[in-house]
Parts: C-alpha cells; structure tokens; sequence
C-alpha cells in the first residue's frame, strides 16, 4: 500500500517521514489541495473537524477531486451540529472545532456511521463510498 499523506504542519510531516519514510508526505492546507491524482481512500480523522462550517461545505469538493472510481472517504465530527472551542492539551493554546456532516449534496454515501462513539473518545465517525457516475 502506498500511502500519501497531507498535513499544513511542517513538524507533523517530519515526524511522518522519520517514522514512515517510503511513503509521501506533503505540507498543504487540505482546504486547497489539488493533488491532480486520484486515490482509493482518503482519511481525514481529526482534521476536517477544525474548520468552519463553510469550509466543511467546501471540503467534499476536494475530496471528489481526489476520489478515484468507488473510493472510500472515512472522516470524524462531533458529536451534532454546532461549534465548540477547547484548549489544546500540550501547548495550551485555542483550539477550534465545529461539526457538519452534509453527505447528502456530495458525491459521497455514507456506509457506515458511528455517532459518539466511545471508541473514538465521543467522535462521530463517517464511512462513505463515492456515489457511481450518473
């Protein structure tokens, strides 16, 4: 398996290539990607999260352009529709969350969803399968 992964962080990334160095690792904002290839299957476990709700909007455009044939998008929210703020835990600085799943106007059907799952510390995850050509 190839595994191409996607971080606007710097830090992150060296971290991925130090311990994974055979795959691709690239510093983007996921929000402008545009890779110009197709994948199988794209992850995007709490990340997508972060944004605004506009830019979740926006986000399923990018991942179609990324989706090959039947290809699998696995991603997680919160628990429902709304916007939160926390601290994050080691540098003690704000972070942002907001929830928004629209499933229904992407190229995406959901296949499974887990909502507040324990087994992801409350998340909501999201399996979907790009919907087949009209």
């Amino acid at each position: 398996m190839h595994v191409t992964g996607i971080d606007a962080s710097p830090e992150t990334i060296a971290l991925a290539r130090d311990r994974m160095p055979r795959q691709e690792w690239i510093v983007a904002d996921m929000r402008h990607l545009a890779l110009d290839r197709r994948f199988d299957g794209t992850l995007a476990c709490d990340s997508y999260f972060h944004f605004a709700h506009e830019a979740q909007r926006s986000m399923f455009a990018v991942f179609d352009a990324h989706a090959g044939g039947d290809a699998l998008l696995m991603f997680n929210t919160g628990p429902g529709h709304g916007e939160g703020a926390s601290t994050f835990t080691f540098k003690d600085e704000p972070l942002y969350h907001a929830s928004l799943a629209l499933l229904d106007a992407s190229d995406f059907e959901v296949i499974r969803h887990a909502a507040n799952d324990p087994r992801g510390d409350g998340r909501s995850a999201w399996l979907c399968r790009r919907k087949p050509p009209r």
